[in-house]
């Protein structure tokens, strides 16, 4: 009886132990994933911000040259500005299909571009 006693106590000594193992490392996958997506995000925010810096310097130049040509300096602020209106009207009218979906998509194979799903069925079944 005694034996039992300390192989049952054993035993649930080791179903704690696993237990705790497996919520910790369900906790380093999470924060592994969370990583992952939050360098992906941040990635994309710095090219964003460069890419859009570059694009104010083209776009002032291009209105002052079209000011010049056009002999007032302030009409080619005003075509290129209403080429972005247009821009942004287009961009909204669309913006689930060109941004939601596509950001969307991203961070969900982002999460779980380590998940291998039919192991996962398999082992449900």
């Amino acid at each position: 009886m005694d034996s039992f006693a300390t192989n049952k106590d054993i035993l649930f000594e080791k179903i704690e132990n696993y237990a705790n193992t497996s919520i910790d490392l369900i906790k380093l996958n999470a924060i592994e994933k969370s990583a992952d997506v939050f360098s992906s995000l941040t990635q994309l925010i710095v090219m964003f911000s460069v890419i859009a810096m570059f694009t104010l310097f083209v776009n002032i130049g291009i209105s002052l040259y079209i000011g010049k040509i056009l002999g007032v300096t302030y009409l080619g602020f005003l075509i290129v500005s209403s080429f972005y209106l247009l821009l942004a009207v287009l961009i909204y009218c669309f913006r689930k299909q060109f941004i939601k979906i596509p950001i969307s998509n991203m961070i969900i194979t982002k999460l779980l571009n380590k998940i291998n799903l039919d192991k996962v069925l398999d082992t449900n079944n």
